[in-house]
């Protein structure tokens, strides 16, 4: 009896343990305190990626032992045995191995945390729990102050953002250290990377003009890609993902691993497809990814190349005004005051408000590809040098086709159309009697360019002191031309006429030296400084038949200094001030007068902030003036050929508080946030607008006004939640304020406010010996806001009112995606 009592007694106590669960959380940094977000941390069987915080997090642990790896590429890896009978809370600090990690191959530029500069880091981790085939810009959308537009509405083909009310022309933005920004425009256009985001490892964003890069002015923020990751494990992934408005994404990822003669490969390849939520605003759109290297003891080299291939139907017009509000009497205006067809007139009466498109032609498309080839270099002679190199080189071709109704002949340089009669030639006729001297026609302009260059950087480390050196030459050639492929009056052109033809050629040189020093323990100063060479030729005629030739070259030094005070990890105020300089663009120069030559925009932001990470919570705050000279923006004022024209306003600003902050509510439940209170203003400015009776314009002198696309308040929360084991639900709210259209602060031309909430869930399916499956869903829009993100306007007098032509760009309602995704 005694025996069978105490047999019984064992009996519960080892099912008790079996049965026990605990939570297994820990903190991975490397030996100097600094997290390392992208880890991988391995409990069992169990694997997760370390998030930005540093921290992981294991629920529902086994009672026993338990194997924990850690392994993060670039440094050894950690193995430990854990006796799990209660709660665990762990440190692990990973030392360095002479592999290297995409951080080493873009340190020269990235921001390092003891930098006085504002910035926001996502690793790969965050980045796919959002991704379900939208453009970069949407899966950054929770960045402070960053703002998203989506010309068909769903966040596929055209895309554009905004960073503290900032154009991307004036972000700049790098691939793997690589200049993205088109050298000409300025710009980045997302719709040429078509699910890019499955390739990154690692994003930084800097807000502000942030530290030296290569490549585009960072004249308000700047953004740096990396897909340089690890070798990583040997993976297949199958990616799909359907849903509304018949969008389509399909990925396949293959990674081998480090192998054993030290060679790892990774590839993917990709499609989207959409009809979009406007009308024939549909997408197709295809990608790929390469990258092959070699890892040694001390070197490393990588080839990487990716492509983007789209043909996007536009949708750039927006949608009137008029057509939102359904104003008869506007619309019957808009269609005499603008010249609309019969076909367009019909079709804006006859549309749905929100999602009406003004173009009608079946082939009224953009199509572009871009083939990026990026080559690096790095190499570790000693623990305290690293040495980098890069040889990049960028092919896009392609064309957008348009159809134009009743063009004259003589704005293409087409022959009036001619026959005979009794033997003589004259001008061809209508039925009316009249000399045909138009046409509806469809065009097609083309860009046809090539850019490349190299990269170079030293980084120095010793004791208290950090160095760069670093720079690059980057060369751009580009064929701008535009073709007329048919004529609906037979004008006796040959096939594929060509009306116009220019090329731009730009050179951009610029090199830095940044050093920080720490002169007492936690202080550090920071210094950075560069220079910047750019010349920028244009020879040819635009499609006006102007002349375009001209060449201008600017030397810029932009220098930034800054103080940190480190507390603990984790703890640390900051201040800096830092110039830049902005070259203008290619239609600043191309719709200037002959005699008139754009000036150049400076900025010194000044920036001062506190971050404060605890065990369960953070924040992060940030306040910045933004002192703009000369910058370049729309007046309304016209050059002596009819063409608007960007001007230099002497004085403007932008200025604003930031805040961010991450609470562990529990460890299955997680939130973070920020909300950015702004101003933006320029001084003394005044409006022009165009006199349709007159042929003149008038001038209005309008004093301080609120810069364009420039909300007051910005505000995004994320709540993600873990509710049952391998189930998470994330729930991201954005709210925009209200923003003005053109630079008057006119409230007859503004966006209104709107708050945003999208859904997401996944769920894991994990057995011992079958793939793993995640299946994902996402609920975008969930409570089906109707709001407007984008908008243009022009302003004129005709019969003695003052009336504008406009687009609006209303986004999707509620809207959904599913996923599965499937790794071997």
């Amino acid at each position: 009896m005694k025996k069978s009592v105490l047999l019984l007694l064992g009996l519960l106590f080892v099912s008790a343990m079996a049965s026990s669960q605990y939570r297994v959380s820990g903190l991975v940094t490397n030996l100097s305190g600094e997290v390392l977000p992208g880890a991988i941390v391995s409990l069992g069987e169990e694997n997760l990626v370390v998030p930005a915080s540093g921290r992981f997090v294991f629920n529902g642990v086994a009672a026993g032992q338990q194997a924990l790896e850690v392994r993060f590429l670039g440094y050894e890896l950690h193995r430990q045995v854990l006796n799990v009978n209660r709660d665990l809370d762990l440190s692990v600090r990973l030392s360095e191995t002479s592999f290297f990690t995409d951080e080493v191959t873009v340190s020269a530029i990235r921001a390092k945390k003891t930098d006085p500069v504002a910035y926001t880091e996502l690793s790969q981790e965050d980045i796919e729990k959002n991704n379900f085939g939208q453009d970069l810009p949407y899966l950054l959308n929770m960045t402070p102050g960053l703002v998203v537009s989506s010309d068909a509405g769903t966040g596929i083909g055209y895309t554009g953002m905004r960073l503290r009310g900032t154009d991307i022309t004036r972000i700049n933005v790098t691939v793997n250290g690589i200049p993205l920004n088109d050298a000409e425009s300025q710009g980045v256009f997302w719709v040429n990377m078509p699910d890019f985001a499955a390739s990154v490892s690692q994003v930084q964003v800097q807000r502000g003009v942030g530290t030296s890069t290569n490549g585009a002015s960072s004249f308000g923020g700047s953004i740096n890609f990396s897909t340089l990751n690890g070798p990583g494990e040997q993976e297949v992934v199958v990616d799909n993902a359907f849903g509304s408005y018949s969008t389509w994404r399909n990925s396949v990822q293959v990674q081998t691993g480090l192998l054993d003669n030290g060679w790892a490969f990774d590839a993917r390849l990709s499609r989207i497809a959409t009809d979009g939520f406007i009308d024939r605003s549909a997408s197709d759109l295809k990608s790929f990814y390469f990258s092959g290297g070699y890892f040694a003891e001390a070197t490393s080299v990588r080839l990487v190349t990716f492509s983007g291939q789209e043909k996007t139907h536009q949708a750039w017009n927006g949608v009137p005004k008029v057509k939102l509000e359904n104003d008869q009497a506007g619309m019957e205006k808009l269609i005499y005051d603008d010249g609309w067809s019969e076909a367009e007139a019909e079709n804006l009466f006859n549309s749905d408000a929100r999602t009406f498109n003004r173009y009608l032609y079946d082939n009224q498309t953009d199509n572009y590809q871009q083939d990026h080839y990026q080559l690096h270099f790095s190499h570790k002679p000693s623990g305290n040098l690293l040495l980098n190199a890069a040889l990049h080189y960028t092919r896009g071709k392609g064309y957008y086709e348009s159809y134009k109704y009743n063009e004259d002949f003589g704005d293409y340089i087409l022959p009036v159309p001619t026959m005979v009669i009794e033997g003589e030639v004259v001008p061809a006729l209508e039925i009316e009697g009249d000399t045909i001297t138009s046409t509806d026609l469809v065009a097609q302009k083309w860009l046809d360019n090539h850019f490349y260059g190299a990269t170079a950087s030293a980084v120095y480390q010793y004791a208290n002191l950090h160095m760069v050196l670093g720079g690059g030459w980057n060369q751009y050639d580009g064929d701008h031309y535009g073709d007329v492929i048919w004529t609906a009056v037979n004008a006796g052109i040959p096939a594929d006429y060509r009306w116009y033809q220019n090329d731009g050629t730009k050179t951009d040189l610029n090199y830095f030296a940044k050093t920080t020093y720490e002169f007492l323990p936690g202080f550090s100063a920071y210094g950075d400084l560069q220079m910047r060479h750019v010349s920028y030729d244009i020879q040819g005629l635009h499609d006006d038949q102007r002349d375009l030739t001209r060449s201008t070259s600017y030397v810029f030094f932009n220098p930034k200094f800054g103080l940190n005070y480190e507390m603990e990890a984790g703890k640390r105020i900051y201040a800096s001030v830092a110039v830049a300089n902005r070259e203008p663009s290619r239609s600043d120069f191309r719709d200037a007068d002959d005699e008139v030559v754009p000036q150049a925009e400076k900025l010194i932001d000044y920036e001062l902030g506190l971050d404060w990470m605890a065990d369960r919570w953070g924040i992060q705050l940030n306040g910045f003036y933004m002192d703009y000279q000369d910058q370049l923006v729309l007046t309304g004022r016209i050059n002596t050929v009819g063409a608007y024209i960007m001007n230099n306003v002497p004085e403007s600003y932008r200025a604003g508080v930031e805040l961010s902050g991450q609470v562990m509510v529990s460890p299955r439940l997680v939130w973070g946030g920020n909300v950015v209170i702004s101003s933006s203003k320029i001084k003394n400015f005044t409006e022009y607008v165009d006199n349709w009776d007159t042929w003149g314009q008038e001038v209005n002198a309008l004093g301080t006004t609120d810069v364009a696309f420039s909300p007051n308040l910005t505000f995004a929360s994320r709540f993600e939640a873990e509710p049952v084991q391998n189930l998470k639900a994330i729930l991201n709210t954005r709210y925009v304020g209200e923003q003005f259209v053109d630079n008057t602060s006119s409230s007859e031309r503004q966006l209104e406010s709107y708050l945003v909430n999208d859904l997401i869930l996944r769920y894991q399916i994990k057995r011992p010996g079958l793939p793993h499956i995640e299946l994902g869903a996402q609920i975008n829009n969930l409570l089906d806001a109707q709001y407007e993100s984008n908008a243009w306007v022009y302003s004129y007098v005709f019969n003695g009112q003052r009336d504008v032509l406009d687009g609006y760009y209303p986004q999707a309602g509620r809207h959904f995606m599913g996923q599965v995704v499937i790794r071997f």
